[in-house]
């Protein structure tokens, strides 16, 4: 058995977003289905990837602040995203996967991001915008080359100028 998770994806010049409000009024909305396995069989302690609990969390951690960032404290990329948000104004809410160990649940959300993510894509960092997912550093770069990132932020309230 399998289960649906639906994201919709912003068709604009190959920038992808979960679902939310678009950025662009010219811009193309389109819905994206992920199959996501499903535990064969009730469990106590279902493994990470099959627990549809862990994909939730995370969509309440991305929708809890305008930007947010899941992060590894070690990662070099993850830096450049975070120094990228700061430098444009932007406070995000930063989630350090590495750290969050000893609560069982940084490893299991990492799993989770991957699966959201295109297959060969780094599973850290991936940027949240508006509660929609934007992508790891080769998004969230491409869209600043391209001038789509700061349209974006401003219009989930991250930027007001």
């Amino acid at each position: 058995m399998k289960m649906l998770l639906r994201m919709e994806v912003q068709a604009e010049s190959g920038v992808s977003a979960g679902g939310g409000v678009v950025a662009d009024a010219a811009t193309e909305t389109e819905a994206m289905t992920m199959m996501v396995p499903a535990a064969p069989h009730p469990h106590p302690h279902p493994h990470p990837h099959h627990s549809l609990a862990v994909y939730e969390r995370v969509a309440r951690m991305a929708s809890g602040n305008a930007v947010v960032v899941f992060s590894a404290s070690g990662c070099c990329m993850c830096h450049v995203v975070k120094r990228l948000l700061l430098g444009l104004g932007v406070g995000p809410t930063v989630y350090e996967l590495d750290q969050m160990a000893g609560t069982g649940g940084g490893r299991e959300i990492q799993a989770a991001l991957a699966q959201l993510l295109p297959p060969g894509q780094p599973p850290v960092p991936v940027v949240f915008v508006g509660g929609r997912l934007l992508g790891g550093v080769e998004k969230v770069m491409a869209c600043h080359i391209n001038g789509t990132l700061v349209p974006l932020l401003k219009q989930a309230g991250a930027l007001w100028l």
